[in-house]
């Protein structure tokens, strides 16, 4: 896909998926940010970046870990996102925390360095997720820490077939590269690539857990990575990718919801001093 349509297919589908994509996908994402956080090893009073922050879901934690002294600067190529996440920073009186619309891969930020820098599930959509690290490593102190988490190897991720389905009635991919970085070792030549050294990483195996149908369908076409094809699809269209991806996961139902099998992969690195 050409970099230029990618990016705005990956703007616009988020700001359509920003008021389903909490409820679909905050309970399922929790594990893998966890780890992330975890291996990041954030410190009270440390500056820290937020890449393709969403919602606020990691960055919101994150102001929890740094405390009142620390700093949290979010971005998003997302303009709803954006705005949803200023809104939730404002209703529960974070003035710590700002975010901005940006491309992970030209943060313009006018700041000081910072100490750690972390990206949530976002690197799959960046054409070019080297250039998106080594803007994360660019904007650290010297010996800051850098950290991403991605979605793990495609057969290991039961509700994978929602991009066949939906690219079999599009004109181009939605996600051409989603679980390339999943993929062996991958997201740590990722960050080789990208400057950083002592590299390390670790897989996480997790069920994604929906109650119903209309939950796991919520999650899988409005409120995540298909949302703007999705929104695009007539009535007729959306019965059937409905059918079809029901049928391609029926194997994990549970009662009348399911666990649907999925796999992440976060690393962490260093700047150079």
């Amino acid at each position: 896909m050409d970099p230029r349509l990618q990016r705005r297919v990956q703007r616009y589908g988020w700001d359509k998926a920003v008021g389903e994509y909490e409820a679909g996908w905050r309970a399922q994402l929790e594990p893998a940010q966890s780890l992330m956080l975890d291996m990041v090893a954030l410190q009270p009073g440390e500056h820290v970046l937020d890449t393709a922050c969403g919602t606020g879901l990691v960055s919101f934690r994150i102001v929890d870990a740094v405390g009142e002294n620390g700093v949290v600067v979010g971005t998003d190529i997302s303009g709803e996102m954006v705005e949803t996440a200023r809104r939730l920073a404002a209703e529960r009186s974070i003035d710590n925390a700002s975010f901005e619309r940006l491309d992970a891969e030209d943060l313009s930020l006018d700041c000081d360095p910072f100490d750690a820098a972390v990206c949530g599930l976002g690197l799959m959509y960046v054409p070019n997720p080297v250039k998106a690290v080594e803007e994360m490593r660019r904007l650290l102190k010297p010996g800051g820490r850098a950290a991403a988490a991605v979605w793990g190897a495609r057969a290991k991720c039961g509700w994978a077939e929602i991009f066949p389905i939906t690219d079999a009635r599009v004109t181009s991919e939605v996600c051409p590269m989603f679980f390339h970085l999943g993929t062996g070792d991958m997201l740590s030549h990722c960050f080789a690539e990208a400057g950083c050294t002592d590299i390390r990483s670790e897989r996480l195996e997790m069920n994604l857990v929906y109650a119903s149908d209309d939950d796991a369908l919520g999650a899988a076409f409005r409120g995540g990575p298909v949302a703007l094809a999705y929104k695009r699809f007539d009535d007729a269209t959306k019965r059937a990718v409905h059918t079809e991806y029901l049928r391609s996961i029926a194997d994990y139902r549970v009662g009348e919801g399911y666990e649907i099998p999925g796999e992440f992969v976060v690393a962490v690195g260093i700047n150079p001093l």
